[in-house]
């Protein structure tokens, strides 16, 4: 059977549109919404000229001078004192302002590259108007074109502010700090710095810094298979209990556990910082009962580093495993009972029921959100820092402790006393590039997604 040819729509180059369309086709290359006003589409045309103008007053106004300083991020670094001879006195120059010199000018790369985008949606919008007149085709009125927002364009009118939040709160900051990762910004440099390119990255993986960042790399990897694994598996357990047909009240069982996750975090953890507390309850209870001949260091500066880190563990156990176990408890609910019970009938006991068909079902459908909270606690900050504030402090590691993730440790360089703001961009962009492998790795080889 002879497959039958899909019809090309008309289309036109933009040479073509240039070389036969009309004055106002032609005049929309350099002004835009010229054909869309030729055409009587007021509200695009006028948009787009009022845009132009703006953007070409703003750049010879302020943009030009934004970018231009971004080469030098300002040209007096240091505080001085000058003599004006016009006015027979001393003056004092502050160093430039280089964060917000860095700011505006990033703002105004990211202005021309939307002007850029708006250039791009103006000619297309000229070859289509050019095209539909040149094959005789009816061409849409404003309110037609308008009527288009609410009809077959609404997805760009409903992601027209949402576009636009991004940009500001997480393109714009991420440029930003991505950018401070090539700068001296730091306490020696508190307001005027320059470029230093990757000399920041060096002091992280070769150098002062590189005796800690390892480390604390290392420790925070075990943390999240840790943290990731025994709430999985504990959560699945307690689910399989609780669904169990000799289980009574299953619904005030899962209210009991369910209590712990909905109480908000830091008052779980700030309270369980107490309860752990070198003076605190559970060492009274445990001297009480004759355990314990005198206080144990759990989780204060005076803790060994590895009771410390087996402790927010097992507290992390206590407050994620309530939320895996919701999950597999919908899961288990939802098993298909045939294969269970042809298992069954065939002599497997409950052991090899969970092994073959119960566990390999519920990693199945809760593979990518495993990958997602092993993220999470790679950047699990309110654990550490409201449990152990990263005690027991190490002599050898820099502005960390035994405890600090590297997320915990990026807060103590930039609230610290070392304030190595340039340093701290460096661990969040490699933070976000360990996490962003492994999560992509992972779930391509979940079965999950092979199957999707």
């Amino acid at each position: 059977m002879f497959k039958k040819k899909k019809r090309v729509a008309p289309s036109a180059s933009y040479k073509e549109v240039w070389t036969q369309g009309n004055i106002a086709t032609k005049l929309s290359f350099f002004i835009m919404g010229s054909n869309a006003l030729a055409n009587k589409q007021w509200v695009k045309g006028l948009a787009l000229v009022l845009t132009e103008i703006a953007f070409i007053t703003w750049l010879i106004f302020s943009g030009v001078s934004a970018i231009s300083m971004l080469s030098s991020l300002g040209t007096i670094k240091n505080k001085k004192v000058v003599y004006d001879s016009a006015q027979g006195v001393y003056i004092t120059k502050q160093p430039s302002n280089s964060v917000l010199i860095l700011l505006f000018g990033l703002i105004a790369i990211v202005f021309c590259i939307a002007m850029v985008y708006l250039y791009i949606v103006n000619l297309r919008s000229t070859r289509k108007n050019y095209i539909l007149a040149r094959d005789g085709k009816h061409i849409l009125t404003n309110r037609e074109e308008l009527a288009t927002l609410f009809d077959s364009r609404l997805h760009d009118t409903l992601m027209a502010l949402p576009i636009l939040g991004i940009l500001c709160f997480t393109i714009l900051p991420t440029i930003f700090m991505i950018s401070m990762a090539f700068t001296n910004y730091n306490r020696q440099h508190p307001i005027a710095f320059s470029w230093t390119g990757f000399q920041a990255f060096g002091n992280v993986l070769t150098g002062d810094l590189s005796d800690t960042f390892f480390p604390v790399l290392g420790w925070t990897l075990i943390w999240a298979v840790a943290a990731t694994a025994t709430t999985f598996f504990f959560g699945v357990l307690l689910a399989l209990l609780i669904e169990s047909k000799g289980i009574k009240h299953k619904g005030f069982w899962r209210t009991v556990f369910v209590i712990v996750w909905a109480v908000p975090q830091f008052v779980s953890l700030l309270m369980m910082a107490q309860f752990l507390d070198y003076q605190g309850a559970l060492n009274n209870i445990l001297m009480n009962i004759g355990w314990v001949s005198r206080p144990i260091h759990f989780i204060d500066s005076q803790a060994s580093p590895l009771v410390a880190r087996i402790t927010v563990i097992l507290v992390n156990m206590w407050i994620g495993i309530p939320v895996s176990m919701l999950v597999s408890t919908a899961i288990i609910q939802n098993l298909p009972n045939d294969q269970i019970e042809a298992a069954k009938m065939d002599g497997a006991n409950a052991i090899q029921v969970f092994k073959s068909i119960t566990f390999p079902q519920i990693l199945f459908v809760m593979a990518p959100s495993l990958i997602q909270q092993f993220i999470g606690n790679i950047n699990n900050f309110n654990v550490i820092y409201l449990l152990t504030g990263g005690a027991p402090m190490n002599n050898k590691y820099n502005g960390a402790g035994s405890t600090d993730l590297l997320v915990t440790w990026l807060y103590n360089l930039t609230f610290g006393q070392e304030q190595r703001y340039n340093a701290s961009a460096v661990l969040g962009i490699l933070i976000f590039i360990i996490s962003a492998v492994f999560s992509l790795m992972a779930y391509r080889r979940t079965n999950a997604f092979k199957e999707g």
